[in-house]
């Protein structure tokens, strides 16, 4: 347990010029009283850890040292293979890429985990899309990626509603989402919130858009259209250490479907009804919905009444028909007249002659 601790301590102080005790701690798990004994034993085993002392001191390795890839144990050779997601890497064109650097790793490995590309392979495969939903890539990801990859900023052209917007990007980020592409881009020089192409903007003027949603994506040029030339280097921007992409999704995410959740139907669920409703509509809603109306608790006939966010009136018949016999519409009123008209349309249908 402690060796692998210390391995992953010079792992750490390699990625970086230094590390405090206290961020040593937090990527640890440990105190930093360990941290201080751990960085001791590194330097009497003869590896250059040095302290430098005061508010702004922390660790670092003396003189460029660095550790060979060596001492993987089979579990962790695997999960490395398993951290590519062959699908992605091909639409963004990295596929090439990606396979060399395997091809790499491996060599390195030792003989007795030579085969740990094949045992991966053969236990895990993500396949992105939604069932029955074939997404192609958009044309212009590996344009975007590469502009992600080079911290390079870009002009692009894209969809909203039946018109064409033209921006400067500073392209910070990929996510694939259900089979579709989104960039998470920074507008630079902006003066506030804004509207992005997929999602509100943010104060920081950071947005998120739908890659197949760009017509045109091209570098920044270094003169304007009006010939005044640009400042050198500004076709590059420089990343805010700060921006953390997994934390910005999942914030931006739940901002959207709170968003789309503009209206609210009442219903009566039967037991099978509650059962089935995370399944027709959006599931963190109805588990919401579901948890608010446990406390008033079912009536007579077993049935529970909810109050149940949804995108809208039409969108919820939709969702709601799902369900069938195991809702019934209370609220609003026109929505109930909906359903009790497709019920004299489906007893035309299906009673008897």
């Amino acid at each position: 347990m402690r060796a692998a601790r210390l391995i992953k301590m010079v792992l750490l102080l390699q990625s970086r010029p230094s590390m405090t005790a206290a961020e040593l701690a937090r990527e640890l798990e440990v105190s930093e009283r360990t941290v201080t004994r751990d960085a001791q034993a590194l330097s009497e085993a003869g590896v250059p850890v040095y302290a430098d002392r005061g508010r702004t001191g922390g660790y670092r390795l003396v003189g460029g040292y660095r550790t060979r890839l060596t001492g993987l144990a089979r579990g962790e050779a695997e999960a490395l293979f398993l951290s590519g997601v062959p699908g992605a890497l091909r639409e963004m064109g990295l596929e090439d890429t990606a396979s060399a650097a395997r091809l790499k790793v491996s060599a390195a490995l030792l003989p007795s985990l030579r085969d740990a590309p094949r045992t991966a392979a053969q236990r895990f495969h993500l396949d992105a899309p939604n069932w029955f939903c074939e997404v192609p890539a958009p044309e212009l990801l590996p344009a975007v990626a590469d502009a992600v990859w080079d911290d390079r900023r870009v002009v692009a052209r894209y969809r909203r509603g039946d018109a064409e917007v033209e921006r400067e990007l500073e392209p910070y980020g990929l996510v694939l989402k259900a089979g579709v592409w989104y960039l998470c881009a920074r507008v630079p020089s902006q003066e506030g919130p804004g509207q992005g192409a997929a999602g509100p903007g943010s104060p920081q003027g950071y947005r998120v858009y739908r890659i197949d949603r760009f017509t045109v994506v091209e570098p920044v040029r270094e003169a304007d259209e009006a010939g005044a030339v640009r400042k050198a280097g500004a076709e590059r921007f420089e990343r805010d250490p700060e921006f953390d992409l997994p934390a910005f999704w999942e914030e931006r995410a739940e901002q959207f479907a709170r968003s789309i959740l503009r209206a609210e139907v009442v219903v009566r669920l039967s037991p099978e009804g509650m059962r089935a409703l995370p399944h027709a509509v959006d599931p963190a809603a109805a588990r919401k919905a579901l948890a608010e109306a446990a406390g008033t608790g079912a009536d007579g006939d077993g049935w529970v009444t909810v109050t149940l966010p949804v995108e809208s009136e039409e969108v919820a018949r939709t969702q709601l028909t799902a369900l069938g016999p195991e809702v019934e519409v209370l609220a609003p009123a026109s929505l109930r007249e909906r359903f009790a008209a497709q019920t004299v349309r489906l007893a035309l249908l299906y009673g008897p002659e």
